[in-house]
């Protein structure tokens, strides 16, 4: 792929690439007792992702972010049906969740649930599913150019 030379574009990914993996952050923990989530997270990252290639390229953007997206794909999937299947351990229906209190330092006392995790592998499948899918456009697209 040509190396994109758009310095506004360039500059302007840089913050707001930035902006976008902090909200997203913020509606992946924040999902599990209002809307968000894993699901609109990894939509958010994805977003953020994608605009990076757009911006610098592809092999910039594969250098400085060294992760195998369609690995994300198993491994989420992964999580949460082992998050689903856990459930089967404490003799309570597929995909009952709990949650419990614990003390972190500089955090204080924070609420942890197990939906949380399940939240996680759906983030990680959504974040592999659509960068994956977007990267195969952008080559085929390429290839046809």
């Amino acid at each position: 792929m040509n190396k994109p030379n758009n310095l506004i574009l360039q500059t302007a990914t840089s913050l707001i690439a930035f902006l976008l993996l902090g909200f997203s952050l913020y509606l992946f923990l924040a999902g599990h007792n209002s809307p968000g989530g894993g699901f609109v997270g990894g939509l958010v990252t994805a977003a953020a992702v994608v605009l990076l290639y757009m911006a610098y390229g592809i092999d910039f953007v594969d250098k400085i972010l060294p992760v195998n997206f369609r690995l994300l794909i198993p491994i989420g999937l992964l999580v949460a049906l082992l998050t689903g299947v856990g459930s089967f351990l404490f003799d309570v229906p597929f995909l009952s969740h709990t949650y419990g209190y614990f003390e972190f330092p500089f955090f204080g006392e924070v609420e942890l649930a197990t939906a949380m995790l399940f939240d996680l592998g759906v983030y990680l499948t959504v974040v592999g599913v659509t960068v994956t899918i977007i990267i195969n456009i952008a080559n085929d697209r390429e290839a046809e150019v």
